[in-house]
């Protein structure tokens, strides 16, 4: 409880501050928080809000999905095995720097206006860092282990799925967490400009078809507490037994 109370005061106090700063200048447009918590009971009470909060979802888990089964295979060969390191990691970090939201109108050119569209875009935006810290993990491993266990006979395979992933855990679960990160934000925005469901959809039409700016902070206060949720749960995977051991240590 200690630890949650200074959050909650300075969120109160921001709170105070808003609907204070709201009331002060008059403004007709901007909402109160009172505004705000009446604009999401009407997006809960007439099911639009679940509908956008689903799609949203739907469409970052399909993209995280594939990129965590292309990213993770991906990282662990490259850092692995020295030529294909050579090989793939300048062409990663090309394209790494570039911003997912610029692929949007390749997304559409390739995909059309559709599901297919923000799927490849959380793909983009989640695949690189899962492979840059996979791969980072496995260079990270002490050779002289590896080496030690290549003299004691340890076969190759059994040293690489019973040493060296274990080993890298932590580091894919820090890249998973960065990818699940920037695939929420990314989802939001390629809602913004191609789609017609979802959080996105949802602040734009808000704000083009009624001028419903109640709505649109709440959808934004709804986005960030959902990234909270996401990386709460990516957070919970850094507890495992199976991923802390690396840096365990004898009392």
């Amino acid at each position: 409880m200690q630890k949650v109370l200074p959050s909650v005061a300075v969120i109160a106090v921001l709170i105070a501050v808003w609907w204070v700063t709201v009331i002060a200048t008059g403004s007709v447009i901007f909402p109160t928080p009172w505004q705000v918590v009446t604009g999401a009971e009407e997006l809960i009470e007439d099911g639009t809000l679940f509908q956008h909060i689903g799609a949203s979802l739907a469409r970052v888990g399909s993209g995280f999905c594939l990129a965590v089964l292309v990213g993770l295979p991906l990282g662990l060969w490259m850092g692995w095995v020295r030529g294909a390191y050579s090989t793939l990691n300048p062409i990663f970090q090309i394209l790494r720097p570039i911003s997912p939201i610029a692929w949007i109108p390749i997304a559409i050119l390739w995909f059309g206006v559709g599901n297919a569209s923000p799927i490849f875009l959380i793909f983009i935006s989640s695949v690189f860092p899962m492979v840059v810290q996979t791969t980072a993990g496995v260079h990270t491993i002490e050779q002289r282990y590896l080496q030690a266990a290549e003299n004691f006979g340890v076969a190759r395979y059994t040293l690489f799925t019973q040493v060296v992933i274990p080993a890298v855990l932590p580091q894919i679960i820090v890249g998973m967490r960065i990818g699940l990160g920037v695939a929420w934000l990314v989802v939001v925005a390629a809602e913004m400009i191609a789609l017609r469901s979802g959080l996105g959809y949802l602040i734009i039409d808000s704000r083009n078809a009624r001028n419903r700016y109640d709505l649109v902070i709440a959808s934004m206060i709804i986005i960030g507490l959902i990234g909270l949720l996401l990386d709460g749960a990516m957070r919970l995977l850094e507890g495992l037994k199976s991923v802390k051991w690396r840096y365990a240590h004898q009392d």
